[in-house]
């Protein structure tokens, strides 16, 4: 397999091309659960550093990204882009994650979920779950379909992503989407996560958005996910900065709790690199897609 600084010159050469073609669908194939009436105000932009931003979500969709028959490895790996709850960073954290998947053997899906919102929500604490939960409901149910293999699929997550991913990995048993086959992912890959919402490491902005500036101490524990942690969490991969202003403790404190339960776990480390920096730490001596690659083979999951 090409290694990532080979996949990124041949993907800013092919980017014009047919190898950018996907197919995008609805995460919901009816009804939006919790959803209210209102009109579709979802705004696409980029910003000072060219990425792709979608903010006012309110229409969720999964877009898929198929490899070639003869790189296929039966695993996927459901992509949560990062924003703070407030906007999905669906280029970066998003599509360009889905083309290098797939250029690995690895069928991807990548979620543009819904953005917490009273106006467009019942209940905005749990719409961003509810979409994860969908989103593995659907790519399981239709496994045979895509050529994945049921127990190979993972969910990958950046910043406010890794926090709904890890809320996925340690909440999969509540089943707001009524599945009838498991939610649990087969492994986790968290990239500058925020993984709590406690005062010490947690990131105010996420929180703010999921649960509101007055969110009671119940429901802070309740989505500061390594408290969430239990034998059956799924194994994960996952890489931050020190220097990061969503504090690497975050993935510290979550590396710990699956290690107090024997779930193994990959923690890298960085010096430099700062948040949101994608696949690319320019400031790191090796990059996290190749080491979740080795890591993804070790694990037996490709």
């Amino acid at each position: 397999m090409m290694n990532f600084k080979t996949f990124l010159t041949l993907f800013f050469i092919q980017s014009g091309s047919a190898i950018m073609a996907q197919q995008t669908i609805p995460l919901y194939p009816g009804n939006i659960p919790g959803a209210k009436k209102t009109t579709d105000k979802e705004t696409s932009t980029y910003n000072a550093d060219s990425v792709l931003i979608v903010s006012k979500i309110s229409r969720p969709t999964i877009t898929i990204y198929l490899p070639e028959k003869n790189k296929a490895t039966g695993a996927a790996i459901i992509v949560f882009p990062g924003g703070g709850y407030n906007v999905n960073a669906l280029g970066h954290e998003g599509h360009d994650v889905g083309e290098w998947l797939k250029q690995h053997g690895i069928t991807a899906f990548v979620v543009k979920y819904r953005i917490p919102d009273t106006t467009t929500m019942t209940n905005k604490e749990i719409g961003p779950l509810q979409d994860a939960e969908q989103a593995i409901m659907t790519v399981r149910s239709r496994a045979a379909e895509w050529g994945i293999k049921p127990d190979r699929i993972g969910v990958l997550g950046f910043s406010a992503g890794g926090h709904l991913a890890s809320t996925l990995s340690t909440h999969y048993r509540e089943n707001l989407v009524k599945s009838t086959i498991s939610l649990r992912p087969d492994f986790s890959v968290l990239i500058y996560p925020v993984i709590s919402f406690e005062d010490s490491i947690g990131h105010s902005g996420s929180k703010e958005s999921l649960l509101g500036k007055n969110a009671s101490p119940e429901k802070i524990a309740a989505y500061s996910n390594q408290l969430a942690v239990d034998k059956e969490t799924p194994p994960a991969f996952i890489a931050h900065a020190k220097d990061d202003h969503v504090s690497y403790k975050n993935s510290v404190v979550y590396a710990d709790a699956l290690r107090k339960n024997k779930v193994p776990v990959e923690l890298l480390l960085f010096a430099g690199g700062g948040h949101g920096f994608g696949m690319v730490n320019k400031e790191a001596p090796m990059q996290w897609p190749d080491e979740l690659v080795l890591w993804l083979k070790k694990m037996k999951f490709i």
